[in-house]
């Protein structure tokens, strides 16, 4: 796998005009696989969009390694990255200590009476996103780390992490414009099951993967 990165141009107007939705971004990321396209066999990429030092990158993870010409398309010249990803994956040791971040969507199924198929909502609060990560960390093979039990004594999950940026870009589809949700939470983790934990790290959290969610990335912490 590989991990790339670039800085958006985003004081090139007349460069990123179309970057208008998330699903621009989407085509983006499409088109970094070229191979994929002629071969009409696309995979899932996982992406999402960082606020970084005042500056806005785009993050990608992909089981091929992208084509830089085009990851540069709408970003500054000579800032397109890009690592192999497994031998940092190789390295993960259970019950290790490492910082996340996570951008996601946040939602939860309702019933409906007139359908087998349920609703999928948005969780709209802090405290229902920030529990809709701490419920799903043990499947995900990683335990959150408290930090400051003080500091949400009224919410304990949020004692673990922070949510950084919550937001709902637009996504235009069949002639639709959709608002999702989009949650970045960051804070400490311990690896539980090194094997579920990878899973997690390659295949992201949550839905909507394909629009700039799901994408999980971890530094080791000491």
């Amino acid at each position: 796998m590989y991990l790339s990165r670039v800085q958006i141009d985003v004081n090139n107007r007349q460069k990123t005009k179309s970057l208008t939705h998330i699903g621009a971004f989407h085509n983006w990321i499409e088109h970094c696989f070229p191979d994929e396209i002629r071969a009409h066999n696309r995979c899932r990429h996982l992406w999402r969009i960082d606020q970084l030092a005042g500056k806005k990158y785009l993050l990608l993870l992909s089981k091929e390694r992208p084509d830089l010409t085009e990851l540069v398309k709408y970003g500054i010249p000579q800032t397109a990255m890009s690592r192999a990803y497994d031998p940092f994956l190789m390295q993960i040791q259970e019950g290790q200590i490492m910082q996340f971040r996570l951008t996601a969507n946040p939602t939860h199924a309702i019933k409906r009476p007139d359908s087998k198929q349920p609703r999928i909502v948005p969780h709209i609060t802090i405290q229902q996103q920030g529990k809709w990560l701490a419920d799903r960390a043990d499947k995900l093979g990683f335990q959150l780390v408290e930090q400051n039990q003080d500091r949400f004594s009224n919410v304990p999950e949020l004692a673990a992490f922070d949510i950084v940026n919550r937001d709902w870009p637009i996504l235009r589809h069949g002639g639709r414009r959709i608002r999702l949700s989009r949650v970045t939470f960051e804070g400490l983790l311990r690896v539980k099951n090194l094997e579920e934990f990878k899973q997690t790290l390659e295949n992201g959290v949550g839905r909507e993967r394909a629009f700039g969610m799901g994408l999980m990335t971890v530094i080791p912490r000491g």
